[in-house]
Parts: C-alpha cells; sequence; structure tokens
C-alpha cells in the first residue's frame, strides 16, 4: 500500500549503520523501488550497496536462506509474516516480521461529536482503508438509543457518504486488486447472513464506476449485533467499519483485549481522566512485556547483511487521534505475541537502530606504563593515599572504576 515509505523505514537506518542491502518489494508494486535504486546510482552509491531483486515465493525463500544474508525484515499479511519469521528462526537469524492489524476506536459518552467523526471517517476509509493503522472497529459506549450516541453515529455515516469515488484530492480510489476486492466484499456478504445491518453500503461503487479502470469499493458502515461476527474480528483491510454498541468502558476493554491482533487503539473523549483510565487498560498498556502497542499491514520484503536485538514491544494508542502513528524518535512496531508482530524488535526508531548493529562489549586490561611521567605521579598518588587512609593501592585500582 505504500511502496515508497515502508522500504525507508529500513533503508536508511540500514544503511547508516553500515549494512548492504538486498531489496525484494511486493510483486504487486515493483516499479517504485527500481526507480528509487536508480536514483540511489545515479546518487553514486557504491555497486553492490543497496541491491533489488523481484520475485514472489521462491524468490523471498532464496534469500531468507542465503548464508551471507545475515537479517531480515518484512511487512505485510500476518500469515506470511509468521512463514518469514519461523524460517528465519530456524536458520538462527534475526528477522522483524510485521503482520496484520485489527484496529480499534472507543468512542465515549463525552466525545467530541464533530471532531470524532471526522477523525473516524479519516481513519477507516483513507486509502481506502488499505494501511496497517486504518480503524475497523467503532465501539460506541452507552445507550444505543442515546442522543449523543445517536448523533455520533449518524455524524459518521452522513460523512462517509459524501466521499466520492476517484483519485483526485478529497476522493477515495479503488483498492489495490482484484482478489482484494472479492474479500472486502465477502465479509459484507458474510456480516448480513450473520444478522448485521448494513448502515452504508460501498457496494454502488461498483456499478457507478464499472467504466473506469480499478477495484472499486465506496466506504461502507456496519452496524453488528453480535461481537463475534467475523468483521467484528479479522482483518478485512478496505474501507470497511464495524460499529458495535457497548454498555460499559469495562465491555470495550474486554472487547479490544480479546481479540487476536495486537492493536492500535484510540479513546474518544473530552476527560482527560477518562482517557487515562484506557490507556492503563488496553492490553498493550498492561502486557507483562517491556512496553506495548501494535501496527501494521504492507506488503514488502526487504533482506538485509548486519546484526544485535533486545526485546521490545511498541505501544501506539491514540486520544482523538484515530491514525496514533508515533512520530520520531519512537519506534513503530507490534506487540509480541499477537498477529501482528514476530520476531525482534521495532522497524524504525532505536529498536531499528538496534536491529540493524550489533552491540559488542569488550572487557580490557592494561600493564601499568613504565614512562617517568605516569610513575612519578602514581608515587605521589599512593603516598597521598597512604597520608589519607593508611593504604597503598599496589594494585593500581585507585578507587576508580
Amino acid at each position: 500500500n505504500f511502496p515508497f515509505m515502508v522500504p525507508h523505514w529500513t533503508l536508511p537506518i540500514a544503511l547508516v549503520a553500515g549494512n548492504t542491502i538486498v531489496l525484494k518489494p511486493s510483486e504487486k508494486v515493483p516499479l517504485t523501488m527500481y526507480r528509487v535504486v536508480e536514483l540511489l546510482e545515479e546518487a553514486g552509491f557504491p555497486e553492490g550497496v543497496v541491491n533489488l531483486v523481484n520475485g514472489a515465493r521462491e524468490a523471498v525463500e532464496g534469500l531468507i536462506d542465503h548464508p551471507l544474508v545475515r537479517a531480515v525484515t518484512f511487512v505485510g499479511s500476518s500469515p506470511v509474516a509468521e512463514i518469514v519469521s519461523r524460517r528465519c528462526r530456524e536458520l538462527n537469524k534475526r528477522c522483524t516480521a510485521l503482520g496484520g492489524a485489527k484496529n480499534h476506536l472507543i468512542a465515549l459518552q463525552d466525545c467530541d461529536i464533530e471532531g470524532t467523526s471526522s477523525d473516524v471517517v479519516v481513519s477507516y476509509a483513507g486509502c481506502a482503508g488499505q494501511r496497517c493503522m486504518a480503524a475497523s472497529v467503532l465501539l460506541i459506549v452507552g445507550d444505543e438509543e442515546g442522543t449523543h450516541q445517536k448523533a455520533l453515529l449518524q455524524n459518521v455515516i452522513e460523512k462517509a457518504a459524501k466521499i466520492q469515488p476517484g483519485t483526485e484530492p478529497g476522493k477515495m480510489g479503488p483498492v489495490i486488486d482484484d482478489h482484494s476486492l472479492k474479500k472486502i466484499l465477502s465479509y459484507i456478504e458474510r456480516s448480513e447472513k450473520e444478522g448485521a445491518t448494513i448502515l452504508l453500503d460501498g457496494r454502488s461503487w461498483m456499478s457507478e464506476m464499472a467504466s473506469s479502470k480499478g477495484n472499486w469499493i465506496g466506504p461502507t458502515i456496519i452496524l453488528h449485533r453480535n461481537k463475534a461476527d467475523g468483521a467484528m474480528n479479522e482483518e478485512v483491510f478496505g474501507p470497511v467499519l464495524s460499529v458495535h454498541h457497548v454498555s460499559t468502558w469495562q465491555e470495550a476493554i474486554a472487547i479490544e483485549n480479546a481479540n487476536p491482533f495486537g492493536n492500535a487503539a484510540a479513546i474518544y473523549t473530552t476527560n482527560g481522566g477518562h482517557a487515562e483510565w484506557f490507556l492503563t487498560r488496553v492490553r498493550a498498556a498492561v502486557s507483562s512485556f517491556d512496553s506495548d502497542f501494535i501496527l501494521v499491514s504492507v506488503y514488502l520484503l526487504s533482506l538485509l547483511f548486519f546484526s544485535g536485538p533486545y526485546v521490545q514491544n511498541t505501544q501506539m494508542l491514540g486520544v482523538n487521534i484515530g491514525i496514533p502513528v508515533p512520530r520520531e524518535p519512537f519506534s513503530f512496531g507490534g506487540l509480541y505475541g499477537t498477529k501482528s508482530k514476530y520476531g525482534d524488535m521495532d522497524i524504525t526508531g532505536d529498536g531499528a537502530i538496534e536491529f540493524f548493529t550489533n552491540r559488542i562489549k569488550i572487557t580490557s586490561k592494561w600493564p601499568v606504563p613504565s614512562v617517568p611521567e605516569y610513575t612519578m605521579g602514581l608515587v605521589k598518588q599512593q603516598q597521598d593515599q597512604k597520608k589519607v587512609n593508611g593504604i597503598v593501592d599496589h594494585a593500581n585500582f585507585a578507587g576508580r572504576m
């Protein structure tokens, strides 16, 4: 989905750390990085520092298995991320593999309706919903028939319905391919069979844009009665928002924390105390790991030479922000033990610095120099010490480390 940005999560840091790189871009979008490599050559990069290989599974496996490849980074779907990670582990190679996501937005009774509704629509429909940090579930807390709750949902529907198809600024483009479109359609159809209500049906774009190239599906909003519905729990990766009403804060937290992905999450409220309650109870924030939260979904594989990880989780939580991507120098990563994160470290920031380098610990000992300038100073130091505490430092510790 971001064929330029995602490789550049790792490319600059890996190069500055002194590594050479073999990049395998997604077979769906191979041309962008081909052009980047051309520009790097034009800029004077030495031959062999940045290399590009095209292909699919066979190319990936060949690169992972190659003895000169010391480490692997991957961003893509969860099933492939797990396969890449396992293959690297079998070869004792360092790996960061980021998978899919199921990001939740929680709207409290005191949220700002105008700001929240705008942010929710931008989050779930921006980039046709095909980005790792897109919202996919909106949990509205409180009485479903409450004035505030009904007004919020109506505002979300109205704003999403105004989005027009197209590639111009302010419009929403098609999804990447026919396979992706069919997957999105299957979740909408499945939701209907499960008893959910389609509040906004983006399938109308298929006929509206029939004469245009592309795989068109408009913003879609589904109201779920059952939290176990497929679209409530599985990654759709499209402009589809699942809405579910919950009675309590605890119920909202329970739904978010039960999903198998290490998600990003956002809380909408005008009360700082309410926000703090959620920020300390979302699964990532109370994880037994070092840090906490999540991200991702692209499909770009890059492999790099180098090496030195330490355990790191990254928490990505938003307060009135539906795309809570941390800004530099904070790392973009995922939560261990979920379908969103496999392997070591985060993929940017200080996590990437650790990933693309080795920590080398040096312990050394030097003989006492015999030059007069040093020995004269040492004798005086010993004399001064003896005057103070009656002890001579024959071991040359000098009271210092």
